[in-house]
C-alpha cells in the first residue's frame, strides 16, 4: 500500500503476563503453532504494507534481548527500533510516542498478545485512519452484559442493569491515529491523571471521535492460560488454509 505518509507500528510487548499464572516465561515470545508469539504481529503488519517501520516496546534489558534474538530471524528491510516500556500499558504507550520523531505522520497501537490479526484488517483500519484520524478494530458483542453497582456482587445478591446489547462494541488491537492527536490525547491524560486502559480512551478525554472498524475474523488476546489450545488451533487452521 504506497503512501507519503511517515508511519509506525507501536507494538506493546511490556506487559507482565500475569494472568498467564506462570505457564509460560513470556508470553511474547511463545511458540504458537511453531511459531514465536510476536512474530505473526510483525508478519501481519509487513504483508498488509501499511507501516514504513517498528517501535517494539519491551519489558527489561533481558526481555529485549529474547525480543531481538527472535526478529533478527526475520527477512524484510524495515527497520526495528526499541524503547523501554512502563509501569502501565498507558505509561508503555506515551513512552513509545515521545520517542518518535516528529515527522511521524500515523501510528498503530498493538498489543502483541493479539498475534492473529488479519493483513486485510489492518489495512480496513488504515485506510479509515487516513479519512478520520482516529480508528479502532472491534467486534459486536454478542452475550448479554449487566452493569452492576454494588460495592461487593459475589457476596449479596445486587441489582443487575440492562445495558443495551446494540450499542456496544469490544475494542481490540491495533488501533491507529495521527500521530499529533494521539500523543497530545495521552499528554493530556498524564497531565489531568486520567486513568485508560486502551487508546480510544485517551481520544475520548480529549472528546476525538474514532471510527469503529469492525473486525469480523478472529482476533483474539492471549491472556490466561485457557487462551493457548484456541490460539494454537487458529493458527494451524490459518497455515493449511
Amino acid at each position: 500500500m504506497a503512501s507519503t505518509y511517515q508511519r509506525t507500528a507501536i507494538l506493546l510487548a511490556a506487559g507482565t503476563g500475569n494472568r498467564m499464572a506462570s505457564t509460560v516465561e513470556d508470553k511474547i515470545t511463545h511458540l504458537i503453532a511453531g511459531k514465536a508469539s510476536i512474530l505473526y504481529s510483525i508478519d501481519a503488519f509487513l504483508k498488509a504494507g501499511t507501516v514504513e517501520d517498528f517501535l517494539i516496546v519491551y519489558r527489561d534489558d533481558a526481555q529485549q534481548a529474547k525480543l531481538e534474538a527472535v526478529t533478527d530471524t526475520l527477512s524484510h528491510d524495515i527497520p526495528i527500533h526499541w524503547t523501554a516500556g512502563g509501569k502501565t500499558r498507558q505509561a508503555s504507550v506515551l513512552n513509545a510516542l515521545l520517542a518518535l520523531p516528529e515527522s511521524t505522520d500515523y501510528v498503530f497501537i498493538h498489543d502483541t498478545a493479539r498475534p492473529l490479526v488479519e493483513p486485510s484488517a489492518i489495512q480496513k483500519l488504515f485506510r479509515a485512519t487516513l479519512e478520520n484520524k482516529a480508528a479502532v478494530l472491534a467486534h459486536r458483542v454478542h452475550n448479554t452484559i449487566k452493569r452492576v453497582t454494588a460495592t461487593n456482587p459475589l457476596a449479596t445478591p445486587a441489582t443487575l442493569e440492562n445495558l443495551n446489547r446494540s450499542q456496544l462494541w469490544a475494542m481490540e488491537t491495533p488501533q491507529a491515529f495521527e500521530y499529533t492527536l494521539i500523543k497530545n490525547a495521552y499528554t493530556h491524560c498524564l497531565e489531568n491523571n486520567i486513568h485508560i486502559t486502551d487508546d480510544t480512551s485517551a481520544a475520548a478525554a480529549c472528546k476525538h471521535p474514532v471510527q469503529l472498524v469492525e473486525n469480523t475474523t478472529p482476533n483474539p488476546k492471549l491472556t490466561t492460560p485457557a487462551d493457548l489450545d484456541y490460539l494454537e488451533f487458529l493458527a494451524q487452521q490459518r497455515s493449511s488454509s
